[in-house]
């Protein structure tokens, strides 16, 4: 199943090709690299040039990491929304190093899937759902649950992105969220040791990153022990899991494969989530496996 993600008047997917895309955020035109966009793009690059508010040049030597150049005048960070009929947040953007800006769009998909569910669950069990988030960024999935009324905890590993979060939380209106800097693998330990469970679990693993202490996490690793370990602290019953991966050359089979193994006997959906540019072309952006039960 591949998910075409609905625009929002906040966001545009102008352009893709030759290793960049070119998207609009609110008011800004940011140019970043796109590993996965080989073919030629449609624009030309003096197109590209004038259009862009800020663009990501990447560091000698380096995959990852780099600058941005920015027009005069370009605020930075800068505030936009998400509106749909069931959410309406509005959050923090800001240039990183990382060439990220504080969202993935395509994501937009799974708030929207999860706020209903969050509604099926409430239903059937009669309870505020509880929800855990591992891998929590800059928090729109969790403000997303809360604002469909779910009682909330919010875990990352990095204290300046759990602030960015937070920003976003109060920036939304919002309010109530549990905020925890940790380990995921960790932290779930410790809810299994308590007995402490949750109706949905999220899940949003780089392929590799560190702990607040340290901790190491490859992806290839130590995903199925996560997994394990969360299986054990789901509710049985009116529950939902949700896990993305972004890892190039990962398919939506193994996403799926990974939830059957640790959450069986329940109904399983899996995907990849893409946005097209304004010329047609289709982006893929993650895969996804969904369980609910």
């Amino acid at each position: 199943m591949k998910l075409q993600v609905s625009h929002w008047t906040d966001y545009e997917l102008i352009d893709t090709g030759d290793g960049e895309k070119l998207e609009r955020f609110g008011p800004y035109i940011i140019r970043r690299p796109e590993p996965q966009a080989i073919w030629p793009r449609a624009l030309s690059a003096d197109e590209w040039e004038k259009r862009a508010d800020a663009a990501f040049v990447r560091s000698k030597g380096s995959a990852e990491s780099g600058s941005w150049i920015k027009k005069p005048g370009m605020k930075d960070p800068w505030f936009c929304e998400y509106k749909s009929e069931n959410l309406h947040l509005r959050y923090k953007l800001a240039l990183s190093s990382f060439k990220h800006v504080g969202i993935f769009p395509e994501q937009s998909a799974n708030w929207e899937h999860l706020s209903s569910e969050l509604r099926r669950i409430a239903k059937a069990s009669g309870e505020v759902p509880r929800l855990l988030n591992l891998f929590a960024y800059t928090g729109l999935a969790s403000l997303a649950a809360r604002q469909a009324g779910a009682q909330v905890t919010h875990v990352d590993a990095v204290r300046q992105v759990n602030a960015w979060a937070k920003d976003n939380m109060e920036a939304s209106g919002l309010e109530g969220i549990r905020w925890l800097t940790d380990d995921a693998l960790k932290f779930v330990r410790r809810e299994e040791r308590r007995n402490n469970t949750y109706h949905c679990i999220l899940l949003d693993p780089p392929a590799y990153g560190r702990g607040p202490d340290g901790e190491k996490w490859l992806l290839e690793e130590n995903l199925g022990e996560l997994l394990e370990a969360c299986s054990r602290i789901l509710e049985p019953e009116n529950n939902y899991v949700l896990l993305n991966l972004y890892s190039m050359g990962y398919s939506d089979c193994i996403a799926e494969n990974l939830c059957k193994a640790y959450f069986p006997h329940a109904s399983l959906s899996s995907g990849e989530l893409h946005f097209c540019d304004s010329f047609g072309r289709k982006l893929p952006l993650g895969i996804f496996s969904r369980r609910s039960g």
